[in-house]
């Protein structure tokens, strides 16, 4: 099962079946969906949505998914998996308009990488984002990812691949440090 994460103030859970209003309504949300996947969905998809996060993603333990919570309030939502558009494991990131501005995406992007470069021992963390979507790539530039390559879509739409690299180890810097 997932480990719940925390922040200075955020609290990544594993969800609930109590919080399916609460997702629905994110992933309901045009201006927190459009950057998703494949865009907006139907109410009726993104309740068959939440409920493959407990039958297909919890119950085979395929990869990580969160709930993000704020002050006890569910504002997003998070994952980080292994995709074949990234070729390793993706951080995959919501958070709802009222938590927008606010650094909270920031905190909750480098629990994520956090996460994957500790506790899953990652050497690479990547991120894919639509070229339209001006804000994620501006977040995920300050905490250290950088723009790799571009993927045409076969719609004709541009997914810009970002990654982070994990820094070396102490031990490691240090051995660098004297080798030059």
């Amino acid at each position: 099962m997932n480990p719940s994460l925390r922040t200075d103030r955020l609290l990544l859970t594993p969800y609930t079946p109590a919080d399916e209003e609460a997702f629905v309504a994110l992933f309901q949300d045009v201006s927190v969906s459009r950057w998703m996947g494949d865009g907006p969905a139907t109410e009726a998809e993104d309740r068959a949505l939440f409920g493959r996060i407990f039958t297909e993603v919890y119950a085979r333990n395929r990869f990580e998914v969160w709930a993000v919570r704020a002050d006890g309030e569910l504002v997003g939502h998070a994952e980080i998996k292994p995709t074949e558009a990234s070729g390793g494991y993706e951080i995959i990131y919501a958070l709802a308009p009222g938590a927008w501005g606010r650094g909270l995406g920031t905190e909750l992007a480098l629990a994520l990488v956090g996460h994957g470069f500790g506790t899953l021992g990652l050497a690479e963390v990547h991120a894919t984002v639509a070229a339209e979507n001006a804000a994620s790539p501006a977040v995920l530039g300050r905490i250290g990812f950088a723009h790799v390559r571009d993927v045409q879509e076969d719609d004709g739409s541009t997914t810009r691949l970002l990654t982070c690299t994990r820094p070396p180890a102490p031990a490691a810097r240090a051995a660098q440090a004297q080798g030059s």
